[in-house]
């Protein structure tokens, strides 16, 4: 007689880091939720779910064991009528292991420490915790299911050491962040660990914004083939229900399967979802940003008013002698499509009050990008008063290849809270607005087509400074995503003299960016957790 098949479900969740009350409600709800929806007869939930994803140095707190061990003790007295399998940190003996942990019939009955700790790019594991070092094996209605973590399906070790065990399925728990590209490569190692362990692999992943990551959840399964047979969404929470039987191996069944999305699309919905997040677990009322008529703000404004809707966002455009009709226009159209709140503060009296002051000071000398810089300031301290009597979160709108060459002014257009483009190239907020603009015609086609400028004096163009995009952009990846040195760049036949100054200009700014706002990261290489440089040092550029 064949056994029944086992209803599993994948809880998709976002958790609040460090809301270990808050996320252990969580986990009981939805596996409650997944029982009464679904049947489930299993639920899994993501790697450490109930401190959330990472929890950095909370792990160094004297309290996270006692706080832990309340948290299980409350899911083991939930009365759950189905086994979970959730992450946390375990302490044991004073040393800390990111743990998952099998429950089922109001018992802890396995532990499973994650084995391969990773030490690169966003994550710092090795940090806080010790390595596990042994398979872990449940039999869940007859199947015999290993245990892994997250960056050990990443690893073949693992896989080998689940088999020679005798399993027959493979569980595998994340907190795996978002960048481009990033479904196409897990799709791609879960097939090749399916074949290798010769054994379905079921991939729960969390979803939601933690500071500059972005988590996109595309929890999947993949058979012992390594066909994906089951796909959730990208960027949306949801309990996603799977069957597994045993049909002389162990085959897994499922109607949930997801589209997928093109690029453009999982940027523009990572870049909503992390602001969204931001602003919502930080306890904002909404956001305020500086609409200049340009490009980056008006993209900023789109993915504002869609992350948190147009009642919480108010834009203010704060023009001077240099602003063009075209980009007072501009602003006052996209403020009306999208029906935000809009101001207009000019800073001539303001700006005009500061060389007053700053007159004695001056004499002697000639105008330079200091008086540029003073516009951008003031420009800031009016966004930062409106932010701190509004209780609203100050938007900036620097891209990446603006942040790179330090093209932006220290607590002027950097004043504020969050940078919706930290890790956006200006080539692809170019594409990004006309992919926004498919929807509905929310950005105006002029801000999109005309010349890209500060408008901090007169007939102003970015490329007066700057080579084309184009060129500076794909410089950019090359020297910060790949670490190309100057000759290897020079070889691919860009000119020296524009690679020089650009990696100069990259180096010279790190100052600026170690204070500039967080922002998603949607490359492998984003400025912040990603890239860590001296700010003084002696590098030779060509290197």
């Amino acid at each position: 007689m064949q056994p029944k098949p086992l209803n599993i479900v994948l809880a998709q969740i976002n958790p609040l880091v460090g809301d270990i009350d808050g996320n252990t409600a969580l986990v009981i709800a939805r596996a409650e939720q997944a029982v009464a929806e679904h049947q489930a007869n299993l639920v899994l939930f993501p790697e450490l779910v109930i401190t959330g994803y990472p929890p950095e140095d909370l792990l160094l707190r004297p309290s996270l064991e006692w706080r832990i061990d309340r948290a299980i003790e409350a899911i083991c007295q939930a009365g759950l009528r189905a086994d979970i399998l959730i992450g946390y940190p375990k302490v044991v003996a004073g040393r800390v292991f990111n743990m998952a942990g099998y429950i089922s019939a109001g018992k802890l009955v396995a532990e499973y420490a994650k084995q391969q700790l990773p030490n690169f790019q966003v994550f710092d594991e090795k940090r806080y915790f010790l390595p596990g070092n042994q398979a872990c094996i449940v039999e869940i209605a007859g199947i015999k299911a290993a245990i892994s973590v997250c960056e050990d399906i990443w690893h073949q070790e693992p896989m080998l050491q689940a088999r020679e065990a005798g399993a027959q399925l493979m569980l595998n728990i994340n907190a795996s962040p978002y960048h481009c590209g990033k479904t196409q490569e897990r799709r791609a190692l879960l097939a090749e660990r399916a074949v290798q362990g010769d054994m379905p692999i079921v991939y729960i992943n969390q979803v939601g914004g933690q500071d500059e990551l972005v988590f996109d959840g595309h929890s999947m399964i993949v058979d012992r083939l390594g066909k994906v047979v089951m796909q959730a969404p990208a960027f949306e929470e949801g309990l996603y229900p799977a069957q597994i039987s045993i049909e002389g191996s162990v085959k897994v069944t499922s109607a949930v399967q997801a589209a997928d999305v093109d690029s453009l699309e999982s940027v523009y919905s990572a870049l909503v979802l992390g602001v969204r997040d931001y602003v919502n677990k930080n306890g904002f009322k909404g956001v305020v940003l500086g609409l200049s008529g340009g490009i980056d703000s008006a993209l900023t404004l789109a993915i504002a008013v869609d992350a948190l809707g147009k009642d919480r966002v108010e834009a203010v455009m704060m023009p001077f002698r240099y602003t063009s009709q075209l980009s007072l226009d501009d602003a006052a159209d996209q403020a009306k499509r999208l029906g935000v709140g809009y101001q207009v503060i000019g800073i001539e009296p303001i700006y005009n009050a500061f060389m007053d002051g700053l007159a004695d000071a001056f004499t002697g000398s000639a105008m330079d990008t200091t008086e540029e810089n003073l516009q951008a300031r003031c420009r800031g301290v009016l966004l930062m008063a409106l932010s701190n009597k509004k209780r609203l979160l100050v938007l900036t709108t620097g891209n990446k290849s603006e942040m790179a060459v330090g093209y932006s002014t220290l607590y002027g257009d950097m004043a504020g809270g969050f940078d919706v483009l930290k890790d956006v190239p200006k080539t692809v907020v170019f594409e990004l607005s006309r992919f926004r603009n498919l929807r509905d015609e929310v950005i105006p086609v002029s801000v999109i087509e005309r010349p890209p400028s500060a408008e901090l004096r007169p007939d102003q163009k970015d490329e007066d400074s700057l080579p084309p995009y184009d060129t500076l952009d794909v410089i950019l990846e090359k020297y910060v995503e790949c670490d190309f040195s100057a000759e290897q760049i020079i070889a691919e036949g860009y000119a020296e003299a524009d690679v020089r100054r650009v990696l100069r200009l990259v180096d010279l700014n790190e100052y600026k960016r170690r204070q500039a706002p967080i922002g998603p990261r949607l490359t492998k290489r984003g400025f912040g957790r990603d890239r860590r440089y001296p700010i003084t040092n002696g590098w030779v550029i060509g290197d």
